[in-house]
């Protein structure tokens, strides 16, 4: 009997490794550098600045196999400042994502709490400010969230596998109030690979946005603009071919009775009622890998602006340009110089739209052109 009652402990003790595999790693980014901004308020400016290509951040993820191709899937990741030590996106610990879910091999991931949503996921990699170039290329005011200015709270997501190269998937965030619209957000997108070739297309809507701090989007450090809806579609390609990649991508975004932005401040106009505020972003850009050490990149994106106001309508238009280069020292450490330029043109509002600003800058121009040069080094680990 004790010898029967051995054997199965052992088969037991043998086999809960191979059913509950699990794995948790710690991981991160320091990025941190020097910004020459030639106009500041009309001032130039050299500041230490952390987190343009990447956030800086740290975090840990994990998964804990369940068996029959399904697992258990966290990750909690917090961003930070390296010029002095505090914590990002408002504060908070694990700001830039926290959530927890299932994954299965046939039937694609669902995950639970603060994520990113489907612009994010599947557009933002066809731009170079959700790629390789990150916040300092950013269209205006990041009007469509290429550069994470915002997250959703209280997030359903779901991501199917891939289906020869076809992906698809959304998010839903419940507004977490008797009022269902209010402060709640959903979006969907889809990205097909093939070859050197990617697809992708998305679509945004939040409803109310910051009314409450507990909805999908808080305003603690979650915003891009402020108003009674968010609605952001687009399309992009990009295409590699050897060591050289070309891309595109076509971005709408509406903000209906909008307040302010969460780069700029209060937007409001000289006479009448400001009722929505219209961005058309096309973005071209092209990396070339010089070596296995060096690479260079470069993107030009014209924005056109619709403001319209009962007192009439106006159209600014945006001009950026950007450069940028990267030199590789190891596995895990890079150098990297940027330059950005922004220049207003068209209509003028008579708001602070009517001045430069480009992404990360210290504050807007005092007129209409901005430039930004950033040196810094990059750590993974």
């Amino acid at each position: 009997m004790k010898k029967q009652l051995y054997a199965v402990s052992l088969l037991s003790a043998l086999a809960v490794p191979a059913f509950a595999q699990s794995s948790v790693t710690l991981y991160g980014v320091l990025d941190e550098g020097l910004n020459y901004t030639n106009n500041v308020g009309g001032d130039s400016v050299f500041e230490l600045a952390s987190g343009f290509p990447h956030g800086s951040r740290w975090g840990l993820k994990g998964t804990e196999d369940l068996g029959g191709g399904v697992k258990a899937l966290f990750q909690l990741e917090g961003g930070n400042n390296v010029d002095n030590g505090r914590s990002a996106q408002g504060g908070l610990l694990f700001g830039r994502q926290a959530y927890v879910g299932l994954s299965s091999d046939s039937l694609g991931s669902i995950t639970g709490g603060r994520q990113y949503d489907s612009l994010v996921d599947f557009l933002s990699q066809t731009s170079v400010g959700g790629s390789w170039g990150g916040y300092a290329f950013g269209h205006p005011y990041d009007n469509d969230n290429m550069v994470y200015s915002f997250r959703v709270n209280n997030t359903v997501k779901y991501t199917s596998p891939s289906l020869g190269g076809l992906k698809f998937g959304g998010t839903y965030s419940f507004s977490d109030d008797v009022n269902f619209a209010k402060n709640r957000q959903f979006s969907f997108g889809t990205q097909y690979t093939n070859g050197g070739l990617l697809l992708a297309a998305a679509y945004l809507q939040a409803d109310n946005p910051s009314a409450t701090s507990y909805g999908a989007i808080n305003n603690g450090g979650d915003q891009n603009f402020l108003g009674s809806k968010l609605k952001m579609f687009g399309a992009g390609a990009t295409y590699t071919v050897g060591p050289a990649a070309l891309g595109f991508v076509y971005s709408n975004s509406t903000v209906n009775d909008p307040q302010s932005s969460g780069y700029v401040g209060a937007i409001t106009p000289p006479s009448g009622t400001l009722s929505s505020l219209r961005f058309q972003n096309f973005e071209i850009n092209g990396k070339y890998q010089f070596g296995p050490s060096f690479w260079l990149g470069a993107m030009y994106t014209y924005t056109r602006a619709s403001f319209n106001a009962t007192s009439g309508k106006q159209h600014p238009v945006y001009h950026s340009v950007g450069l940028m280069g990267d030199y590789i020292l190891s596995k895990r450490t890079d150098v990297y110089l940027q330059a950005v330029y922004q220049r207003v043109a068209g209509d003028a509002t008579g708001t602070v739209l009517d001045t430069a600003y480009i992404p990360g800058a210290a504050n807007v121009s005092s007129n209409r052109s901005q430039l930004l040069v950033r040196a810094a080094i990059r750590h993974f680990f």
